[in-house]
């Protein structure tokens, strides 16, 4: 290697200009006094006995006699690591640095322009926004739905009104909104068999409501949700288009939840609501508790159902089930 591209990676470690020098001359000259490493390297006195304390301190050079007068360079690879671990420390100090700057101008500069983008809702503020944003609707409603629910009276009929006047509402459920008690029998069916087009995934990231390509209601983390009662109005900018790809892939990886079908008839509605909940994942107990029925007479109307679809297992049950349009 050329001495300018060892004295260039040298630098680049954090060594300064005239430590390189010196330790290019312990190279060339050593074992050596440090008077002749001085001399060959163009330093002395101060100079050279500051640029030698940085190598010896780097783990990059040492005396090689008794006497320490005579000194040479030493096997670098702990010295390089301890260079490495310092720049790697002042070059994360430096990130923080810029981090925290831009972070400081944007909270400055960009502050009134965010504030179009985003706005948060808190409190007994929330009800009234829901409410407006379901009236608003015009062609279409995307809606991530979860349990916690906080009371908001009329919050259904907004939905089935909204329905009522032609707009497409397409949501995905999470297993706990079928599991949730009179929950599936009381808000989602009502909506499903007024046009509603609705799936169900084991859980989703957040509550979520996107009316039309305007805007977007969103809470927090679902765990969050009843925690801090807090809800963010996102208008129309890279952050709205990320929440509708995330609604779009999460609509394409759920399961349908069909309302009325043309498949066998005579489906007593407790039965497809047994089917809508095993499809959710609902436990037998929880099954039995939204039936109002107990655990014996719930295997009882399983077995007939399995009977009836030609399945050995529940799993080809809720499978022959989707098949024939009962869920």
């Amino acid at each position: 290697m050329a001495n300018a591209e060892l004295g260039e990676a040298l630098r680049r470690l954090g060594l300064d200009h005239t430590a390189c020098r010196v330790y290019l001359a312990l190279l060339e000259l050593a074992p050596a006094p440090l008077s002749a490493i001085g001399a060959a390297a163009g330093l002395g006195g101060t100079d050279l006995a500051a640029a030698y304390g940085e190598l010896a301190d780097a783990g990059l050079a040492s005396s090689a006699a008794e006497d320490g007068d005579t000194v040479a360079p030493v096997p670098p690879a702990a010295g390089l690591e301890i260079l490495a671990r310092h720049r790697a420390a002042e070059l994360e100090e430096s990130r923080i640095a810029v981090t925290g700057a831009f972070e400081s101008f944007r909270r400055q500069r960009l502050a009134a322009y965010n504030d179009n983008l985003v706005e948060v809702v808190t409190g007994e503020a929330i009800g009234p926004r829901m409410r407006h944003a379901w009236a608003s609707a015009r062609e279409q409603i995307r809606q991530f739905e979860s349990p916690p629910y906080a009371p908001l009276a009329g919050a259904t009929d907004d939905a089935l009104a909204t329905l009522a006047r032609g707009v497409t509402q397409r949501v995905v459920y999470s297993r706990e909104s079928l599991q949730y008690p009179g929950h599936l029998k009381d808000v989602i069916e009502p909506c499903i068999e007024a046009g509603e087009q609705a799936r169900v995934l084991p859980s989703v990231p957040v509550k979520l409501l996107i009316i039309d390509e305007a805007y977007a209601l969103v809470s927090l983390s679902i765990k969050e949700v009843d925690v801090h009662n807090t809800m963010l109005v996102v208008q129309p900018c890279g952050l709205l288009s990320a929440l509708v790809a995330l609604f779009e892939q999460a609509w394409h990886n759920a399961l349908p939840i069909h309302g009325h079908a043309p498949g066998p008839v005579g489906l007593p509605p407790a039965d497809r609501r047994l089917l809508r909940l095993l499809a959710g994942g609902a436990t037998d107990d929880v099954i039995a508790r939204e039936l109002g029925i107990s655990r014996r007479t719930l295997f009882r109307r399983l077995q007939i159902l399995m009977a009836r679809l030609g399945a050995a297992n529940r799993f080809q049950m809720a499978l022959q089930a989707q098949r024939s349009g009962w869920l």
